[in-house]
């Protein structure tokens, strides 16, 4: 089975996008992958601005809650994608990668939009990545 693992600092913005987005691809192709989400420092909840961009493109993220992630939960990923923000140093058979995106905290509807949309298209390409058997 497959783990797939999105964290970033706060668990309120962009691992958040990155795990409904990832819930959904599974869903989509009928995958039966664990995914994992959370944050080194997580905020009481998820930044309003984010909610209000999925909910744009149907994904309710109304009921999340930013929680903690632990070594040993990222150690068990297949892949883990940090946002940018996140200096891990996992076992070396986990593949980590930086997707280095902007925090969307703060930030006006159209520069949150573009950071949803960039999330989605490297969610996408993990997906077909994986699914074509090249990690």
């Amino acid at each position: 089975m497959t783990t797939l693992g999105f964290v970033c600092v706060q668990n309120a913005g962009r691992s958040q996008m990155a795990t409904a987005f990832a819930e959904r691809e599974r869903d989509r192709r009928d995958r039966d992958w664990t995914i994992v989400t959370g944050g080194t420092l997580p905020a009481d909840h998820v930044h309003a601005e984010v909610v209000d961009a999925m909910a744009d493109v149907g994904i309710d993220l109304s009921d999340r809650t930013p929680r903690e992630v632990s070594d040993a939960e990222l150690e068990s990923c297949d892949v883990v994608a940090t946002m940018g923000c996140s200096t891990l140093s996992l076992d070396t058979t986990v593949d980590v990668r930086d997707w280095d995106l902007t925090d969307p905290d703060g930030r006006s509807p159209d520069e949150v939009a573009a950071i949803r949309d960039e999330v989605e298209r490297r969610v996408v390409a993990l997906f077909d990545e994986l699914e074509d058997g090249v990690q």
